[in-house]
């Protein structure tokens, strides 16, 4: 999948919940990545930006545009797509409002966050700030920001494992573990194992 596939995303959940548009076709059906000739060669390129189902070039042609997430979620509500004033214009030029798809992730992502443990205000405050220091050290001087990332990689990764052995000594099944986290399973189990092997 490309890197603009999935156009929302979150520092607290990552790629694990990240967004997009999603298309549905004429009859209903959610279709299949877009593929794109790019002449001779063994590799096809393939996407599923909403705006590539724009029924030109022997492409679906997207009739209802809805929310989706890569935790697999899909909006229940639908918005039509109205291609009257699109014509044969490419689908990304036009003026459509995604507003609505935008608002459905983002409530999709409060209901994930009801799950997950909650971490106190003032440490996600501090998490913040020190995003904003990181970067503002980046632009100032990379190596300077490549270091200060190296220092919290190792913060990180000695905290971690503490925090991984405890859970694993609490006997928490991997879906509870799962859940607070805001993942599938077995992306939790993998978060365990690689901080008890740090």
């Amino acid at each position: 999948m490309g890197e603009s596939e999935w156009e929302w995303e979150t520092a607290e959940f990552g790629e694990e919940h990240a967004g997009r548009i999603g298309v549905l076709l004429a009859d209903g059906s959610e279709p299949g990545p877009v593929c794109f000739d790019v002449g001779s060669g063994p590799e096809v390129h393939s996407r599923t930006l909403w705006s590539f189902y724009d029924g030109r070039h022997c492409r679906p042609r997207a009739a209802v545009l809805r929310a989706a997430c890569a935790c697999g979620w899909r909006g229940a509500a639908e918005y039509a797509l109205d291609w009257q004033p699109i014509g044969d214009g490419e689908l990304d030029e036009a003026d459509v409002d995604l507003h609505g798809p935008l608002a459905d992730w983002t409530a999709h992502l409060s209901v994930v966050r009801e799950t997950t443990v909650a971490l106190p205000e003032q440490l996600t405050a501090l998490f913040t700030q020190l995003a904003d220091r990181i970067q503002d050290a980046t632009d100032d001087s990379p190596l300077v920001g490549l270091k200060a990332i190296a220092v919290l990689e190792r913060l990180t990764g000695s905290i971690g494992q503490a925090a991984a052995e405890a859970v694993r000594d609490s006997g928490t099944p991997t879906e509870a573990v799962a859940e607070a986290l805001g993942t599938t399973p077995s992306r939790a189990l993998g978060i365990l194992l690689r901080y008890r092997r740090s």
